[in-house]
């Protein structure tokens, strides 16, 4: 796997004078703080300090943005002499002063070196409404290459700036998949379920059709009566995506056809968690071919797949026939499928993809994207997507355990290796047809690592590295697999710091400490099957 190099520290504490007062005390002076850095070069310690200042804004843009929100040249000032965040404005000096930055830098240093546009920049980065995006290019005449035609070759290291961007809006698409489960987990026995509302990111898609998909395993009913109001976490079926349909003409035209998504969830009900475990390998319909073998996945992610509920069609039927559906009704126009989706749904939506390319004739092109995705299959079910012209692109966090399961071979390089030689090959492919857990990766792989991040600790645990959210931050701030992490990253920190606060770098979680801000994660909103606080 290709290595992410070592990451250059954000901010250069040496510049400021920093007073050795509160919570500052705990790291030291300056000079002792960069002494325990590793990351820092000479080069990096001649910058000057105007340069380190904007630096330093820059990461407070991370961590304190939230939504996109237009900026005027001044502040608007109320009656009252307050402005909308509640500060008092002064010539700039009030607004430092209801910052209480004085404790990150003295306050004459900071009005020597902000500008009133610095300062008016620092209003909109601690506002409420802070997250940027990179800007949406017109992909009309190579969406075919970014939607991975020639296996996104020359574009991912270095990381081409609208694939990115790409990537990071299908991750958002399985955020709201998420969402969508969380926000009404339980699904009623009796009767099939209602039409879902999934709040999309972007507003250019409309959800077509919620997609369930069902256990073939289910516990039994005393189980509930051990936690009640907690029978979702084993129910047999589960809201576990959707599919929507770009219905934009400006989007439509920006990106050169009219794209179709299925976004899909990772585990999160008890019998979903039982499927994963079931790791044997079985076969899959479909003849064996001599060049590839039989293609097999594991028993656990087909019978998700697979299996019917009592009010819902299988997954398989459910996506198949809204295709099918939408492909007749978009007749004549240029189409795309892509179906994306994280841990357990990353798995369903090769099987989704697989099933797609072989259930009617003329297919749009499909690509798939997925996020800290297991391994599904053997190498005859990597093959026979290959040719079958199905695209993957599998976003991998080097930390993350989860990508490295199921199977035999820990190492896809060591395999690739070792099939070089004809002997080893021989063996290898006995293996791949005998062995029951014989695994092996799909596609393109686009390899990121937690400890490139300025932000997230180099140790960060296990649920970290799995995250989703932590896989687009990770994403967002890559450039090249031989390139620090990018000092101009978009995406903001807000939401990784409320899921993930005890991963991140005391180093900025005490600079919202000494900003008297505070990242609460939120509740979530539970209908009311689920136990209140106090219970």
């Amino acid at each position: 796997m290709m290595q992410i190099g070592s990451t250059l520290p954000p901010i250069n504490l040496n510049t400021f004078q920093v007073k050795n007062t509160g919570n500052l005390r705990s790291y030291g002076s300056p000079k002792k703080h960069l002494e325990r850095s590793n990351c820092f070069s000479k080069s990096m310690m001649m910058k000057t300090t105007n340069v380190s200042t904007k630096q330093h804004l820059m990461n407070l843009e991370k961590l304190i943005g939230t939504q996109p929100h237009l900026i005027l040249n001044e502040p608007e000032v109320k009656e009252d002499g307050k402005s909308d965040d509640g500060l008092v404005e002064n010539g700039g000096r009030g607004l430092l002063e209801g910052l209480n930055l004085s404790r990150v830098w003295p306050e004459n240093k900071a009005a020597e070196q902000m500008s009133p546009r610095q300062l008016n920049h620092l209003r909109r980065l601690l506002s409420k409404n802070g997250i940027e995006y990179s800007p949406r290019n017109c992909l009309a005449h190579r969406w075919r290459e970014y939607h991975g035609s020639n296996n996104w070759s020359g574009l991912l290291d270095p990381l081409d700036e609208n694939l990115r961007r790409e990537m990071i809006r299908y991750g958002e698409f399985i955020q709201a998949a998420y969402h969508c489960f969380h926000s009404d987990p339980a699904t009623s026995p009796d009767k099939a379920p209602l039409p879902r509302q999934v709040a999309l990111p972007d507003k250019s898609y409309k959800v077509t059709k919620n997609l369930y998909a069902t256990s073939s395993v289910g516990l039994p009913k005393w189980v509930d009566k051990l936690a009640p109001g907690l029978d979702w976490m084993s129910q047999r079926t589960s809201c576990i995506g959707y599919v929507a349909v770009c219905d934009d003409l400006k989007e439509i035209s920006r990106m050169g056809r009219r794209d179709i998504v299925i976004s899909l969830r990772g585990t999160a009900t008890c019998l979903e968690w039982a499927e994963n475990m079931r790791d044997l390998l079985v076969e899959i319909p479909g003849e064996k071919n001599p060049k590839y073998g039989q293609p097999k996945v594991e028993c656990g992610f087909l019978s998700l797949y697979k299996t019917s509920g009592a009010h819902v069609p299988s997954l398989a039927e459910s996506v198949v026939e809204e295709i099918k559906r939408l492909k007749e009704l978009y007749k004549g126009e240029t189409l795309s499928i892509t179906v994306t989706g994280h841990s357990l749904g990353a798995a369903l939506a090769l099987l989704v993809a697989d099933d797609l390319s072989t259930c009617a004739k003329d297919m749009p092109p499909i690509a798939v994207y997925t996020f800290g995705g297991p391994r599904v299959g053997n190498r005859g079910f990597a093959k026979r997507l290959s040719s079958q012209q199905v695209k993957v692109l599998r976003i991998v966090n080097s930390q993350d355990l989860i990508t490295k399961m199921p199977g035999m071979f820990v190492s896809e390089k060591l395999d690739k290796k070792l099939r070089e030689t004809t002997i080893a090959n021989k063996v290898l492919n006995m293996l791949d047809n005998n062995m029951p857990w014989a695994y092996a990766h799909v596609g393109t792989e686009l390899v990121v690592d937690t400890r490139s991040s300025p932000y997230l600790k180099p140790d960060a645990d296990v649920a970290c590295c799995h995250d989703l959210e932590a896989y687009l931050h990770l994403v967002d701030g890559f450039l090249a697999s031989n390139c620090p992490f990018r000092a101009n990253a978009k995406r903001s920190l807000r939401k990784l710091a409320d899921e993930q606060n005890s991963n991140m770098k005391k180093l900025y979680t005490s600079k919202v400490s000494e900003l008297k801000l505070s990242f609460k994660r939120k509740e979530v909103q539970f209908p009311n099957c689920l136990p209140s606080p106090s219970q």
